[in-house]
């Protein structure tokens, strides 16, 4: 009934019993994620479109033994058959494979320590079937990763997590509604977040190999072993740690509230300082 294609809109009641099923069942967890994998494949769009949309209210409400199952690579399998042209991609409806594809990349962001989910869906890009990430429209209720997983990014907040969680249960459209809301803008952090962590790691790598080049052509510098090009290359270097430096400011000033990630930077910024002081006393 869950998934029933004759009935144009989701049955949220419907939804919500099979949930209850699943968790009351012992094998629940196991077995529903394969009977969701069946109507998923559905040549009827609209079964397979509400079976998507029961997968991923049951990745909400029914906890981790059921998460455990859906990344697994037995499951993920058969999820990339919807999208490969090997086996149901050729026939399977855009918005079909749309839906599949957003499904893989909200559990990516959502459980980034699941390696298995990130490779199948990398795995996807490197083969040219998902072309790039996709943006979710702002009217379309996509239920998130389980706040009850302790991979959840819901994690981090238990204010937020509680009213996902209370905004889920309901069976009213508009609270439904504001869940997805809730769900993107905790995304969106998240991936701002995780931009900012890499850009942090990038810089500082980058500030330690040119110190370390730095260093080098002093050491040539003072053994009076220095060639117009090895001056040329100095004043590249010289250059870049110059540029550096207003970076790890700004770094510094978009992780105030990480001691770690800050302690970090303001070390790569003191090496890179007693760099350049040591190029001014050569150069001087």
């Amino acid at each position: 009934q869950a998934t029933d294609p004759s009935v144009p809109e989701e049955n949220w009641e419907c939804i919500q019993r099979f949930c209850d099923q699943v968790n009351a069942d012992a094998d629940g967890p196991s077995l529903a994620p394969r009977l969701l994998a069946h109507k998923i494949q559905s040549p009827q769009e609209r079964e397979a479109l509400h079976a998507l949309t029961v997968l991923e209210t049951c990745v909400n409400n029914c906890g981790e033994r059921f998460h455990n199952e859906i990344a697994k690579f037995r499951f993920l399998n058969e999820l990339i058959k919807v999208l490969s042209p090997k086996y149901y991609g050729s026939w399977s409806s855009e918005r079909v494979k749309s839906r599949v594809t957003e499904v893989l990349f909200g559990w990516t962001v959502g459980f980034p320590r699941e390696v298995k989910i990130r490779d199948a869906y990398q795995m996807l890009k490197k083969q040219g079937i998902v072309k790039e990430d996709p943006k979710v429209p702002e009217d379309k209720i996509l239920p998130p990763p389980s706040p009850r997983s302790q991979n959840s990014i819901f994690d981090a907040d238990e204010e937020k997590s509680k009213l996902l969680a209370r905004l889920l249960r309901s069976s009213r459209s508009e609270d439904l509604q504001a869940a997805n809301r809730l769900i993107k803008s905790v995304i969106k952090e998240e991936q701002e977040k995780s931009a900012k962590v890499s850009r942090r790691a990038s810089t500082i790598s980058e500030v330690s190999e040119s110190v370390k080049r730095l260093d080098e052509l002093l050491e040539n510098y003072k053994r009076h072993e220095f060639s117009k090009s090895d001056q040329e290359t100095l004043q590249t270097v010289v250059q870049r740690c110059e540029k550096l430096r207003p970076l790890l400011f700004r770094l510094a000033s978009e992780t105030v509230d990480d001691d770690e990630a800050l302690a970090e930077i303001l070390q790569a910024n003191d090496k890179l300082a007693q760099a350049l002081g040591q190029y001014r006393r050569a150069a001087a």
